[in-house]
């Protein structure tokens, strides 16, 4: 079957940086929604006609990817409005409870990224955004879209959402 929207296409992957260091590794297959929101725009296009056994090496230009990086969605809250136990990596929906900063998106998901005693960083952005990416990809399995999944647009919680999680336009296993 050919890789075409809508469909499921089941793949494994290598992801690293330009300088070759490891970011992630899919080694068991994993199914996406191909033609919803389960896959970058860049992975698609490569993917597109292709059928099961297809392997690609893809370089990923952080505006192909996860957007570059934007100083203006890092944020710094008073620990006192902060959950008891904070702790670097903690990641909120939106701005936590009772966060001053006005302007804040409601629609980031925000990484402490330092904790000190009187304030908290958060970081608005994607872990990965502002990083030129390589994806070695393999295409294990195509198949088609059940109807639950075509309303959907999804195959459900995929390890791509990780790696695009962010409203479009906007910067972000």
């Amino acid at each position: 079957m050919l890789i075409t929207s809508p469909c499921v296409v089941t793949l494994t992957w290598r992801l690293q940086d330009t300088l070759g260091n490891l970011i992630d590794e899919l080694a068991d297959p994993l199914e996406f929604f191909y033609g919803g929101n389960d896959l970058l725009e860049k992975v698609e296009e490569a993917l597109v006609d292709q059928t099961t056994g297809f392997a690609a090496e893809l370089h990923l230009e952080p505006e192909h990817a996860f957007g570059d990086y934007d100083s203006s969605l890092v944020f710094f809250e008073s620990r006192a409005v902060m959950p008891e136990g904070i702790e670097v990596g903690m990641q909120f929906d939106g701005p936590p409870p009772g966060a001053a900063t006005p302007d804040m998106p409601q629609e980031a998901i925000y990484t402490v990224t330092e904790v000190y005693p009187e304030h908290v960083v958060l970081d608005g952005n994607h872990p990965l955004a502002g990083i030129a990416l390589r994806l070695n990809l393999v295409v294990r399995d195509v198949r088609e879209a059940t109807e639950d999944e075509i309303e959907a647009g999804s195959v459900g919680s995929s390890a791509f959402t990780v790696l695009n999680t962010a409203p479009p336009d906007t910067p972000l296993h």
